[in-house]
């Protein structure tokens, strides 16, 4: 008698695992939104400035700073807090630009607070590709909320993170709260 489940020719016997399909991550896997090379004109956080706020996901446009939803978060809510000029080296910021990254840092944190109350946060600039920067050339200021638990069996065992929110609902809420702030 022949085995009647449903198989796909060539992918042979199924396993005891579930796969959890994430087809929207392959762009971020084959580097599709990475920059060509360093200069400004190919720089994504150059470019999302000039995009309406909803489509660029920016929270908050400041002077010399904005704060923007990463397109491939670590956890809901994850921000970054970019300044406008195209600068890879935190050393090279401006003191007007270092304090607004500070500034729009600490109102990103409370805004969250507000909103989602995370029970932690982890906050970094990963200064260069060697230290994990994916876009090196344009420095940035990771605002990660946290949660207990919020690193479950899913990324820990199946290196999988679930979002519960999509990032448009997520960056109207925050911006919403950050207009109140």
């Amino acid at each position: 008698m022949t085995d009647q489940r449903d198989e796909q020719d060539g992918v042979g016997d199924p396993d005891a695992f579930e796969r959890l399909w994430t087809p929207h991550r392959i762009a971020y896997i084959k580097g599709e939104n990475k920059p060509a090379s360093s200069e400004a004109a190919d720089c994504p956080f150059c470019r999302i400035p000039s995009l309406d706020d909803a489509e660029g996901l920016i929270v908050h446009r400041g002077e010399s700073a904005y704060a923007v939803l990463n397109l491939y978060p670590y956890n809901a809510g994850h921000l970054l807090v970019c300044p406008y000029r195209h600068v890879a080296d935190y050393t090279e910021l401006t003191d007007q630009e270092t304090a607004e990254v500070a500034a729009l840092t600490k109102q990103a944190m409370r805004v969250m607070r507000t909103v989602t109350s995370p029970q932690g946060f982890n906050l970094g600039l990963n200064q260069g590709q060697a230290a994990g920067a994916g876009i090196a050339a344009h420095l940035h200021q990771h605002i990660v909320p946290r949660w207990g638990g919020d690193a479950n069996f899913m990324p820990v065992i199946g290196h999988t993170k679930t979002m519960p929110q999509l990032l448009g609902d997520t960056r109207e809420m925050l911006a919403a709260a950050w207009a109140k702030e």
